[in-house]
């Protein structure tokens, strides 16, 4: 179901959080002083209380999918946690690191295909919280009928939650010391239950051939395998948490854990079997099965408080390693900056509470989404944490490809891994073919959570994607500017290319500079034609030339021509430079004349006084 995080562990990552502090590493497993790594037991007892509270309920799942026949897809359930026992020896050994199939990914293929990976296991500790919560609660629900099941699952997941703020994580010993609590219960809820069964087997042969209503026996053996695959939730969290433990007791919690399930499971479903006179169990004692086990095989209370109150501390402890855990991934995946940087602060206490508070209100939304009903959890939980174990035989077979030459004490052959990987895929399927339903609850935690993580990976080329459109809008924009532009510039060429003409006697330069004025209030131009007309060639004046030209340099923003025409001055001539230099006569300019103008103004077609 989850791992657990004791005290911080190194990780290889940047010691700096996004407000520049300083970050104390940690890890995502539990953490003990290097000197004081865990031994067998106590290791086992972390990943073994995880595992083994499924027994609690998995019989009574198993049992409604497969009828008589659970006790047989629980021993395959079994056999299946064998081939898995190799997968994970291999990967752990050649690559001992915290983090499951996260870190198994991360070292042999992307960063986003391990991402996945981690958001599964996100996944995973969101149902184990939830699951694990509702059961406990239903436990006490046993005792105090009256008990409110959904209310009580919601606060203890905020007691959890409010734990986890202060800083108060599962030790090793507690652990250890839950896990004996939990075999020794289970131990003598089993004899007990054997020793009723044998004294009247009459039940046992009633039940055996039984199957669920309306279920054909391969449907019977394939759905219930697909369901009782919820017995083995759990064996992966000690890989989660193999830096913390002694040499060579990595191989061992996988063998303690998988003896545990192989024993406790298809024999509580043999019993169940062999007990209770008719296999379909009321739904609402389903959630509580091994209580009402306990009060049928044993007369007085004390069994069935025995059971409740084992089920209600090992499942509470569930809780809070999934909130432990979620912690120390989340976290791991910040600083691998796989998700916002936001999650990394942290409060007076040292602890994440974002990530606390985040993972709070995500397990009671799925609490509500599901009404707390046991199978849709169920359903979840186990899509979630057989996709793990389905990455976790890819990142086997990524290893044997990619990473050959690394060192390992135990080596999965081909066909145990594969084997491995289809029977999970074939749980996968037969969990969304048994309720759709349950497929739609997982997709709408998953999908937004493996979007984050896109985000974060994918952010720089995210942020590409608008600057681009940026880029080009102000090409578009700068290119329709210069056509604009441009055909306002040439609108305004067009307009000033109109070049306007001064009839000059020989005006001097004063009376140019004047005419010059003019034209620049009054007109708009850029080119003036000063015109001399004259009889003959002595009579221009000498400085006119000089004059014209120095103007033109004080004026450069127009260009002045002199132009020399021999000829009498009149409306002939007039008419003829207009057409000839295809300038109006409106745009013609002379100064005033005298009394002896030989012509009326008005004969000039338009020419205009302006000096």
């Amino acid at each position: 179901m989850a791992d657990v995080s004791n005290a911080p562990s190194p990780s290889p990552v940047p010691p700096l959080d996004a407000t520049g502090r300083k970050l104390r590493p940690r890890s995502t497993g539990p953490s003990v002083p290097e000197e004081k790594k865990l031994s067998q037991w106590p290791a086992t007892a972390i990943c073994g209380n995880d595992i083994t509270s499924s027994c609690l309920y998995v019989a009574a799942i198993a049992t409604f999918y497969a009828g008589y026949l659970a006790p047989f897809v629980l021993l395959l359930v079994a056999g299946v946690l064998l081939l898995f026992r190799s997968v994970y020896s291999e990967v752990v050994t050649a690559l001992p690191l915290n983090g499951g199939a996260y870190n198994a990914l991360l070292n042999t293929t992307s960063k986003f295909k391990a991402s996945v990976a981690a958001c599964l296991t996100i996944l995973s500790y969101l149902a184990t919280a939830v699951i694990s919560a509702r059961i406990s609660m239903a436990y006490v629900q046993s005792l105090f009928p009256t008990w409110p099941v959904i209310p009580a699952t919601i606060g203890l997941l905020g007691v959890f939650a409010v734990i986890t703020l202060i800083g108060i994580t599962e030790s090793s010993r507690v652990a250890l010391g839950i896990f004996i609590l939990h075999m020794v219960t289970l131990a003598v809820l089993c004899g007990a239950a054997i020793f009723a069964m044998f004294s009247d087997l009459s039940v046992l042969s009633k039940n055996w051939g039984a199957l669920p209503l309306n279920t054909s026996l391969p449907a019977a053996l394939f759905f219930g395998f697909s369901a009782a695959l919820l017995g083995i939730s759990g064996f992966e969290s000690s890989a989660n948490f193999v830096e913390e433990q002694q040499p060579g007791v990595f191989p061992k919690t996988l063998r303690n854990m998988w003896v545990a399930v192989t024993i406790f499971n298809p024999l509580i479903a043999i019993l169940v079997l062999g007990n209770f006179h008719d296999i379909q169990i009321p739904e609402h004692e389903r959630d509580y099965l091994l209580a009402i086990l306990a009060e049928h095989v044993f007369e007085g209370p004390w069994l069935k408080i025995l059971v409740s109150v084992d089920a209600a501390i090992v499942l509470s402890g569930a809780v809070l390693t999934s909130f432990v855990g979620v912690t120390g991934l989340i976290r791991r995946m910040t600083l691998d900056r796989c998700l916002p940087q936001f999650l990394l602060r942290t409060n007076r206490r040292g602890t994440s509470h974002w990530i606390i508070l985040t993972f709070l209100i995500l397990c009671i939304s799925i609490v509500l989404a599901t009404g707390g009903e046991l199978l849709s959890l169920a359903g979840v939980y186990t899509l979630s944490f057989l996709s793990v174990m389905c990455l976790f035989a890819m990142g086997n077979m990524l290893l044997k490809v990619r990473r050959g030459r690394l060192r390992r004490d135990y080596y999965a052959s081909w066909p145990i891994v594969i084997a491995a990987f289809f029977a999970t895929i074939i749980g996968i399927v037969g969990n969304i073919a048994m309720k759709p339903r349950n497929f739609l609850f997982f997709m709408y935690y998953f999908v937004p959570t493996v979007l984050t993580v896109i985000v974060m990976l994918k952010r720089e080329d995210l942020l590409k994607i608008p600057l681009y459109g940026l880029n080009e809008a102000v090409k578009k924009i700068n290119l329709w500017n210069q056509k604009i532009g441009d055909a306002i510039r040439g609108k305004i060429d067009e307009i000033n290319a109109q070049a306007v003409v001064f009839f000059t006697r020989g005006d001097s330069a004063e009376n140019l500079n004047k005419v010059m004025l003019y034209v620049m209030e009054n007109e708009t131009t850029n080119r003036v034609i000063i015109i001399h007309v004259y009889d003959e060639e002595k009579n221009i004046p000498e400085n006119l030339k000089k004059d014209v030209d120095y103007l033109d340099k004080i004026y450069p923003e127009i260009k002045m021509d002199l132009v020399l025409r021999q000829g009498t001055f009149g409306p002939k001539l007039v008419d003829t430079l207009s057409r000839e230099l295809q300038v109006p006569e409106n745009y013609m300019f002379i100064g005033h004349p005298g009394h002896d103008f030989p012509h009326n103004i008005a004969d000039l077609g338009g020419v205009r006084l302006i000096i």
